[in-house]
């Protein structure tokens, strides 16, 4: 059932991808499947790393060595995305990295590294993790580093992404839930300020609240989501057919295609979509409960989390529950970084998955 999930969203992917992007693909590169090629070339890479880590003992990534080398390299590369000459802006953004002519996105690396640390972390320090200073505190530095750097792109989607991922998994391995929280309320202050002393993050706020306040401006992505997932009904306008991907819907075929698909699918595609993320929810809960290691049962619930927890927030946004954030919809938006990372996490999950015999 999981593999089952995993390959009808990629195949919703490709497919999604093509329908949405072939007009600006079309207009900007000559190719109207411009987009759909590369997507597909990164499709096939995805489920060939799948492939290996699903055969691979997921416990390697246990050995400290290991663990530290990861995290290392994922801080390096999130660090690289901020000097000049290396990062990549892209609206008004640093997060990606040119490689030749592929950009790649270090904190998709840098998700999976945080998890892979928090499992160990976590199964290492054992009953110790209610203890405030020796169980929370070095954990908390670490992941305020990752946090930081992701900030500093910026990256808020992915900043609240890990942190969320973070907490639920210090939740779950058994840390004290008023230390937890208490976290929770002393951050507070901090995301107000930094909401409302960004322009843009206030701004996204207002539209959020109030979208048709300033229709053309900050309102008119949410506003063009709207109008698609509105115009969709039931069935769908049907594939191919939608009309807010000709030049209306912002981001149509990366952080806003769930859009489209409401668009083109109707209801019945967005719930259908939805019910394969669920179907990885379900799964990836069962195979963590089944674990017989503390270190696989962080693992499985991470990657989990780090795959549902991304795509609920993404349709959360998308149809107008949530703030605007860059956040992709994992395993359908188009992204090389993003599809070939999540891709290679699930295909661990299905090795814990075996190890565990559900």
């Amino acid at each position: 059932m999981l593999l089952f999930a995993v390959l009808m969203l990629i195949a919703v992917s490709v497919v999604m991808v093509y329908s949405s992007s072939s007009v600006v693909a079309l207009t900007t590169y000559d190719d109207s499947a411009y987009f759909m090629k590369r997507q597909l070339m990164w499709a096939v890479a995805g489920l060939g790393l799948l492939a290996i880590t699903m055969r691979v003992d997921h416990r390697h990534l246990s050995d400290q060595r290991l663990v530290i080398a990861l995290m290392v390299i994922s801080l390096i590369l999130l660090a690289a995305t901020l000097a000049p000459g290396i990062g990549r802006m892209v609206n008004g953004s640093r997060r990606w990295l040119r490689l030749g002519m592929l950009s790649f996105q270090p904190s998709e690396l840098a998700k999976f590294a945080l998890v892979v640390y928090m499992s160990y972390f976590i199964a290492k320090k054992g009953e110790r993790i209610r203890d405030f200073m020796n169980g929370l505190v070095p954990a908390y530095v670490v992941i305020l580093i990752f946090l930081g750097l992701a900030a500093l792109q910026p990256d808020f989607g992915s900043a609240v992404t890990l942190a969320g991922v973070a907490g639920i998994l210090l939740f779950a391995g058994g840390a004290n839930a008023l230390h937890l929280g208490g976290t929770v309320l002393a951050a507070l202050p901090f995301i107000y300020v930094a909401v409302v002393h960004e322009a843009y993050r206030w701004r996204r706020i207002s539209a959020f609240l109030d979208p048709w306040a300033d229709p053309q401006g900050a309102g008119h992505q949410i506003i063009q989501s709207f109008l698609a997932f509105g115009s969709g009904g039931l069935f769908g306008r049907g594939l191919g057919e939608g009309r807010q991907k000709l030049m209306f819907l912002p981001e149509r075929h990366s952080d806003f295609i769930y859009a489209v698909i409401g668009e083109e699918l109707g209801l019945i595609g967005s719930l259908a979509v939805l019910l394969l993320f669920l179907i990885i929810l379900w799964r990836g809960v069962k195979i963590s409960l089944a674990a017989a290691e503390p270190f696989s049962r962080m693992l499985a619930l991470g990657i989990t989390l780090l795959i549902c927890l991304s795509g609920m927030v993404n349709m959360a946004v998308v149809t107008g529950l949530l703030p605007t954030k860059g956040i992709a919809l994992p395993l359908v938006s188009y992204g090389g970084s993003s599809l070939v990372i999540s891709t290679a996490a699930l295909g661990v999950l299905l090795n814990i998955s075996k190890e565990a015999g559900v």
